[in-house]
């Protein structure tokens, strides 16, 4: 933490002590006078009751401006200026129209009244601007603390990316798909098939490292794992890619398709009756658009539900925008907006 934060942090941590402090600077002119001034001394008996006086109206001037700021801590939140010079003008207010009353009531010293406006005028400055600056300083402590929270979440989709695809169902369902093909004595099927495959792991081992990647890179991954899908599910599963080639150097988070083609193949039936078709295209104002039929299963898979969410938060800090949903019960669309 700066010397400017941990200024801030004791602002807010110790009112009592700004309240003193400024209280000690309202009062300077005061303090002056009582400096300069010697001659009230010739009147032993105006002794008592000046310094009487003089420290009352030191103290209510600290007590002012604690009540004050103790209010402003805890009612106003606001980062707008103005409301806080308001706010703080109508409660300097009531503490001058208060003292007025009472001095006026209680004793005769009048002769520092000439200066009793400009001194209320720096309390309400004091008070404002710390009041305002205490607003900035939670403000800029929660923007802080959401990047914060952001970074972890980016960290753990990486972590969730890696453990989550490279988890040992697809690993064993890409070695039957080549055992399947080594048996059907296709060597030409076969190594293509492993090609693939070493694409995937490899594209995925190196997204721990990359955090944007241009669309043209995650549609090659996404042809190389369509070659893999079609394997195991053969003609029943299609993915269909329309992107103008002049539009692939458009940006997205690394591995941003592969959770929403796993989560066509995870939630849905695909067999003969249920072909699973899944259009990746590229809408208006630069956003991507994945689409497929909702086949849903008889029995639910137990899914935590964990990779939207972090698609969506890794959206939202690498490109600062969101990404949409919409299921009508017959297609289920997700729009991902690109970076530049």
């Amino acid at each position: 933490m700066g010397t400017f934060d941990k200024e801030i942090s004791l602002m807010r941590r110790k009112p009592w002590l700004v309240a003193m402090i400024s209280a000690f600077f309202v009062a300077y002119p005061n303090n002056a006078w009582l400096i300069c001034d010697l001659d009230m001394f010739v009147k032993p008996d105006e002794v008592l009751p000046f310094f009487i006086f003089f420290f009352c109206r030191l103290a209510y001037f600290c007590l002012l401006i604690w009540i004050i700021l103790r209010y402003d801590y805890k009612h106003i939140t606001s980062i707008h200026f103005t409301k806080h010079v308001w706010v703080n003008l109508l409660l300097t207010l009531v503490g001058f129209g208060i003292y007025y009353a009472v001095t006026q009531l209680t004793v005769s010293y009048d002769h520092f009244f000439s200066i009793l406006f400009f001194q209320f005028i720096v309390i309400w400055l004091i008070t404002a601007f710390t009041s305002y600056i205490n607003v900035l300083f939670d403000y800029q402590l929660k923007k802080e603390k959401e990047i914060e929270r952001l970074q972890i979440e980016n960290l753990e989709s990486r972590c969730n990316a890696l453990t989550n695809q490279i988890n040992p169902h697809f690993f064993f369902n890409s070695l039957n798909g080549i055992s399947s093909l080594v048996r059907k004595k296709n060597d030409e099927n076969t190594l293509n098939y492993i090609s693939e495959l070493s694409d995937i792991f490899r594209y995925i081992l190196q997204s721990e490292n990359r955090s944007l990647v241009v669309l043209d890179e995650e549609l090659k991954f996404v042809e190389a794992f369509a070659h893999v899908m079609q394997v195991r599910y053969g003609a029943k599963l299609n993915i269909k890619v329309d992107v103008p080639a002049d539009k692939r150097d458009l940006q997205l988070p690394v591995l941003s398709l592969l959770p929403l083609l796993e989560n066509a193949a995870t939630h849905n039936m695909i067999d003969s009756e249920h072909i699973m078709n899944i259009d990746i295209r590229l809408g208006e104002s630069d956003v991507l658009i994945v689409t497929n039929p909702v086949y849903p299963k008889l029995s639910p898979p137990v899914t935590n539900g964990t990779g939207l969410r972090n698609l969506a938060s890794r959206f939202e800090m690498m490109l600062g925008k969101q990404i949409k949903t919409q299921n009508n019960g017959t297609t289920y669309e997700v729009i991902l907006p690109l970076g530049k």
